[in-house]
C-alpha cells in the first residue's frame, strides 16, 4: 500500500483521517458510513490536514475501534487491519468493506441508534430516503424496464433543472410523499439518479451530475 499517495488524495468517500481514537460514539459513526456506502479505510495517526502524526499504541487504538465495531454497530462490522511505518512513525490502517447487511446503526452518546452514510468527506444521518436504498440494495437488484409517467416527468425535469427536491417532486407529479419516495428508491437502485445530503434539504441529480 502506498500510503503516501493515498494521504495525498486527501479524505472524500472512501477515506477519512483520524489522529488518534478519542471516541468509541464517533468512530462508530464512521464505520457504519462506510460499511453502508462503498466501505472505506481509516488511517489512524493522520492529522485532517495529511500530516503525519504517529500512533502512541497501535494495541490501544486496535482495541477501541474494534470496540466501536462490535459493540456500537449494529449489525457488527469487521475491519482489516494493516500497520505502516513512515518516517520512523506508525500508522494504523482500518479497511471497513462494503456491507452486504446494510444498514448499520451506529450508538451515539444518548444511546439511541442512527444509520450513517458516507457523502465525500462526512459521514451523515442518512434520510429515510436513503436507508430504505440501503435495505433494498441488499435484496433487489433494481433493475427497471418501463418507465411510468410520473418517472419520465422526473427524469424529463432533471434533464432541464439539474437538481429536484422530493417536495418539489411530489408537487410535480402529485404524488403523496410515500410514493415519491419509492419513485427515487427504485431510480436510485437503477444507477439513473442519485442522492446529495446538505445541511438545507436533500436533493436528487441524474448519476452523470455532479
Amino acid at each position: 500500500m502506498n500510503i503516501r499517495k493515498l494521504i495525498l488524495q486527501g479524505e472524500g468517500t472512501t477515506l477519512d483521517f483520524k489522529k488518534t481514537i478519542s471516541s468509541n460514539e464517533k468512530i462508530a459513526k464512521s464505520l457504519v458510513a462506510f460499511a453502508n456506502n462503498r466501505g472505506g479505510q481509516l488511517l489512524i495517526g493522520v492529522a485532517d490536514d495529511g500530516s503525519i502524526k504517529g500512533v502512541k499504541s497501535e494495541d490501544e487504538e486496535r482495541y477501541m475501534i474494534l470496540k466501536s465495531a462490535h459493540q456500537y454497530c449494529r449489525p457488527a462490522i469487521e475491519p482489516e487491519f494493516e500497520e505502516i511505518y513512515i518516517d520512523s512513525k506508525l500508522v494504523l490502517v482500518a479497511t471497513i468493506p462494503q456491507s452486504n447487511t446494510k444498514p448499520h446503526y451506529a450508538l451515539d452518546e444518548n444511546k439511541k441508534w442512527w444509520v450513517y452514510f458516507r457523502v465525500n468527506d462526512k459521514s451523515i444521518l442518512a434520510s429515510k430516503i436513503i436507508i430504505d436504498v440501503l435495505k433494498k440494495d441488499n435484496t433487489q437488484s433494481g433493475q427497471l424496464i418501463t418507465y411510468t409517467d410520473q418517472e419520465k416527468k422526473l427524469l424529463q425535469f432533471l434533464d432541464k433543472e439539474g437538481r429536484i427536491t422530493l417536495k418539489q417532486f411530489c408537487k410535480l407529479t402529485r404524488s403523496s410523499h410515500k410514493q415519491a419516495q419509492k419513485i427515487l428508491v427504485s431510480l436510485i437502485l437503477t444507477g439513473l439518479i442519485r442522492p446529495h445530503s446538505s445541511e438545507k434539504e436533500e436533493y436528487f441529480s441524474l448519476l452523470d451530475v455532479k
